[in-house]
């Protein structure tokens, strides 16, 4: 019986081994060039975002103006930038919270003197709280910032330039925005120098006055508030006044019980316009232009 011929292997093509050979060394080389640079946080973002549109099969509507709304503030993202600002809520004694909104990531300074009484230019205080937020916000996000000034229930004085509570806190809210896109812009790029000359940060990308919109909330929202309690008060006293004319209660006691309510409601109305103290600055999920 004849024997079967073994198949001859036949030896690679020559090329191949050039061209594994080429291949290796660009991957070398890229990965080389990675390892020199600094990834720039608001770019990295927006190549995250398409990269996940594009995989997850939804692109943007054009009923959007081919916006995509999934996109997410870098603080959310990554921890080591979210674990900074609890270290600064932390260190201001829980002044400071962190939410999730619909809209977007809140950071809500209050319960501090930000401004001079009837005024809207900032403290000292404020404007060390605001450089410590601001450089992280600012600096590794590149969504829409919204900047929330508030005011109390107290009318302005007669003689001020603002002509109400809402004026007020429409220029306290751009005054925030001033001092991001001016001293807080100028402070940053002295800091960081060495960074700006070896094209590794630009101030004019992350400080980009387009990013920021000042918006004054007025005093709606704390009358609001006192409303419910002066109503609930005004209870607490009609019922008093039924247990006098049942006479279950003594005249003195009577009187004694109403300054109670009433030095209630002050020390609860202080506590209330000592949290309007304020500054808001809301994270878009949405990347400015």
């Amino acid at each position: 019986m004849a024997r079967k011929r073994k198949h001859e292997e036949k030896p690679a093509a020559s090329w191949l081994t050039t061209y594994g050979d080429m291949v290796t060394l660009l991957l070398t080389f890229f990965v080389l060039l990675f390892s020199m640079s600094t990834v720039s946080p608001g770019k990295f973002q927006q190549v995250a975002v398409g990269l996940r549109t594009a995989l997850t099969g939804k692109p943007p509507s054009v009923l959007t103006g081919g916006k995509s709304l999934t996109e997410e503030p870098l603080i959310t993202s990554q921890r080591g930038i979210y674990q900074e600002l609890i270290r600064i809520a932390e260190e201001y004694q829980g002044k400071i919270t962190i939410e999730e909104k619909d809209e977007g990531t809140i950071i809500v300074m209050k319960n501090m003197a930000f401004f001079y009484s009837g005024s809207a230019r900032l403290t000292a205080e404020a404007k060390e709280l605001l450089g410590k937020i601001g450089s992280i916000v600012i600096e590794h996000t590149n969504n829409v910032l919204q900047i929330y000034g508030y005011a109390d229930d107290r009318p302005v004085p007669t003689d001020s330039i603002y002509a109400s509570n809402w004026h007020l806190s429409s220029a306290r809210a751009s005054s925030v925005v001033s001092f991001f896109t001016e001293e807080l812009k100028k402070r940053r790029s002295i800091e960081r120098l060495a960074d700006i000359r070896a094209g590794r940060f630009d101030p004019e990308y992350f400080y980009d006055g387009q990013r920021f919109y000042p918006i004054g909330v007025g005093d709606w929202m704390i009358k609001n508030q006192i409303k419910a309690m002066e109503q609930y008060i005004d209870t607490q006293k009609a019922n008093l006044k039924d247990e006098l004319n049942l006479r279950n209660i003594t005249e003195e006691e009577y009187t004694k019980r109403i300054s109670e309510l009433d030095k209630s409601l002050s020390l609860q109305i202080q506590q209330l316009r000592d949290e309007y103290r304020r500054i808001d600055i809301l994270i878009k999920r949405e990347r400015a232009k």
